[in-house]
């Protein structure tokens, strides 16, 4: 089960991704929904949230033409919704730019007043959603220095029959859900319950 922590790990750490608010009503918007009317560029828009690559990239996940990718990058790009994220070079040496989404999430607001309120608290949101996590991932690195020495009997003077019931318990921990999950869904728990209260 370590493939979710590092999963989650990984997807954190691609892009600098920003909540991005929209008034519906405003020119960027309608960039926004302009760029997204065509089939193949929210197809290229939804690949590069699976995972940012080269436009080879994802015309190899497509199927598509390089040209035709390049061509609908370059209008996502006006618009604001990808972004160069690095930069990789070819088997040839050639320079290539690596594009992500420039955003996550893309919130349309109807009414203006209240756009200011949305955007602070989908920050707030996020911010703690990352604290959250970054939280998670410490707890689960603890508990694996904890419990591993354990497992292992390292440093323990005890009868056998204890030292297998605490690796028994501790694989048992670790086979039924990581600790950094279980800390992180409890939290969200709280703070849910907590929220609701409030209302």
């Amino acid at each position: 089960m370590s493939g979710i922590i590092e999963s989650i790990q990984e997807r954190t750490t691609r892009t600098d991704e920003q909540p991005r608010v929209l008034d519906v009503d405003d020119a960027e918007a309608d960039a926004v929904i302009d760029a997204l009317s065509s089939d193949t560029r929210r197809a290229v828009f939804r690949s590069l949230f699976d995972e940012p690559g080269t436009a080879s990239d994802v015309a190899d996940r497509l199927d598509t033409s390089v040209q035709n990718v390049h061509y609908h990058l370059s209008t996502l790009t006006d618009a604001e919704l990808v972004e160069s994220v690095d930069t990789r070079y070819s088997e040839k040496g050639n320079e290539m730019t690596v594009y992500g989404p420039a955003n996550d999430p893309i919130v349309f607001v109807g009414n203006r007043d209240i756009s200011p309120h949305v955007r602070q608290s989908l920050t707030d949101i996020v911010a703690g959603l990352g604290i959250l996590g970054l939280g998670s991932l410490l707890v689960q690195w603890g508990a694996k220095r904890l419990v591993a020495p354990a497992a292992r009997g390292i440093g323990v003077v005890e009868p056998a029959s204890r030292s297998a019931a605490d690796s028994t318990l501790a694989n048992l921990v670790f086979a039924v859900a990581e600790p950094g999950v279980l800390f992180f869904l409890g939290c969200l728990v709280v703070f849910g319950l907590v929220a609701y209260v409030r209302q």
